[in-house]
């Protein structure tokens, strides 16, 4: 059975003191919202974490590419 894909949904972040929104979809957001219980922090400081990482590549990706492929990096295994 294959679960059904929702549209990305807007949300609103603030970085380093600078608000900027997001569009993720449900199912991204669920994924950042439990890794930021996880780790005891807010949604805003990991996303922050995430957003510091991505600016160190040498071709960074944009915030919300770059907040999927850090959740697909730490998914755990299957």
């Amino acid at each position: 059975m294959s679960v059904p894909l929702h549209p990305p949904v807007k949300r609103s972040v603030t970085i380093a003191g600078h608000p900027t929104s997001i569009s993720l979809e449900p199912m991204f957001w669920e994924a950042l919202e439990a890794e930021a219980v996880r780790q005891a922090l807010p949604v805003n400081a990991l996303v922050a974490r995430i957003d510091v990482e991505r600016m160190e590549a040498g071709d960074p990706p944009n915030l919300t590419s770059a907040i999927r492929q850090w959740l697909w990096r730490i998914r755990p295994d299957s």
